[in-house]
């Protein structure tokens, strides 16, 4: 076997100390067991198989894109094992885990330190991003943020997974949002085929992918100033927005009480799956989804010293945990009337022509109305 064809079929996993046996079911999608550490090697490796068959990727050619971590290291992996360069620009938020693991796969990294209109680096990396394909001959952009094979991955591997692997009984399905490739496709596959499933989107304070202020915040992989064109939010039930302390705490106490290693916004969507299994029957369950393991964080999640200089509680208690899921409140129960499309961000950062032409052969039949401005 390939290493490339290890990529997906990852465990659900019953939580047994978290919940009470009054209360639904909870279950994690645990994605850590991809090779390249995280669900974001199931895009990384749909939109370069891709490209390879357009011929927009050729043999000894340049991988580039805007990354903060996990989506970068699946490149880099795949970029080693298929033998491509690759380069990847990052912010400050990187850890410096993040950082070294590009290094390990060959990764020419590239750290944007400039802060966009919104207080944080997307746009600043995406523009630079796309300024070096456009000088780089044989360059590729995978643009997770506006490739709509990003959630086509999530919606043909993922989701289908989950249905297939879970019992009929599933209530809802939790999942974060950035660049809207595994909520977006995740959710289309659900309300296609079991629309009686709730899909719960979760969100940064901080980030307006649902509407709200823009501001910075910590939680590293997780918003953005706009939403993405792979989320249709009519897919989606709710949506909750997680503190930067409420997601590190929470990461810090699944951790330690299920013994299940997880990163920050994978620490927020198990805090709001936690609080919704609480409120159903143990004849329901919810399905997380933990998009990558802790080992990255090791230097600021589980860092004492990090998480006190940020004044966030040490506390992994499971009384703790019980504690911060009072404080869970939706942050929207109608998200169709929160939209933050931004279609005229295809011109002002230079989207690819590759993903223009990528988008235009998508299924329109597929896409919201309120995307098709993203394709046309």
């Amino acid at each position: 076997m390939h290493l490339l064809e290890t990529i997906g079929n990852t465990p659900l996993i019953e939580l047994r100390n978290t919940t009470a046996s009054t209360e639904g079911r909870l279950l994690f999608k645990y994605e850590r067991g991809n090779p390249g550490g995280s669900i974001k090697d199931r895009p990384a490796l749909f939109i370069v198989t891709e490209a390879e068959k357009r011929g927009l990727l050729k043999p000894g050619g340049t991988i580039i894109e805007s990354s903060s971590g996990n989506f970068g290291i699946s490149l880099a992996m795949i970029g080693a094992a298929k033998g491509y360069r690759v380069i990847i620009l990052v912010d400050p938020k990187t850890t410096a885990t993040n950082l070294a693991l590009l290094k390990c796969f060959g990764a020419e990294v590239v750290v944007v330190t400039e802060q966009d209109d919104s207080g944080s680096y997307h746009k600043t990396r995406i523009s630079l991003a796309n300024k070096l394909a456009d000088e780089i001959p044989d360059a590729f952009r995978p643009d997770q943020c506006f490739n709509l094979l990003n959630s086509t991955a999530h919606y043909q591997g993922t989701a289908r997974e989950i249905f297939a692997d879970c019992p009929d009984n599933i209530a809802a399905i939790v999942a974060a949002v950035s660049t809207g490739g595994q909520l977006g496709g995740i959710s289309r596959y659900t309300k296609t085929y079991r629309p009686d499933v709730k899909v719960i989107g979760v969100d940064a304070v901080g980030s307006s992918i649902f509407g709200g202020e823009s501001h910075s915040y910590l939680i590293p992989g997780i918003g953005l100033a706009w939403t993405p064109c792979n989320v249709a939010v009519e897919n989606i039930d709710s949506v909750y927005k997680v503190t930067d302390e409420a997601a590190f705490v929470a990461a810090r106490c699944f951790t330690r009480n299920e013994g299940i290693l997880m990163g920050p916004s994978s620490g927020a969507c198990a805090l709001v799956a936690l609080t919704i299994a609480k409120q159903l029957s143990p004849l329901d369950c919810v399905v997380c989804i933990i998009s990558d393991g802790g080992e990255r964080y090791i230097q600021t999640l589980f860092n004492d010293t990090w998480m006190q200089t940020n004044h966030f509680s040490t506390e992994t208690g499971l009384e703790k945990l019980l504690e911060l899921t009072k404080e869970v409140v939706p942050w929207s129960v109608h998200p169709a009337q929160n939209t933050n499309y931004k279609p005229e961000l295809v011109s002002k950062l230079c989207v690819p022509t590759t993903t223009q032409s990528i988008n235009e052969t998508i299924d329109k039949t597929s896409v919201s109305p309120s995307r098709i401005s993203f394709i046309d």
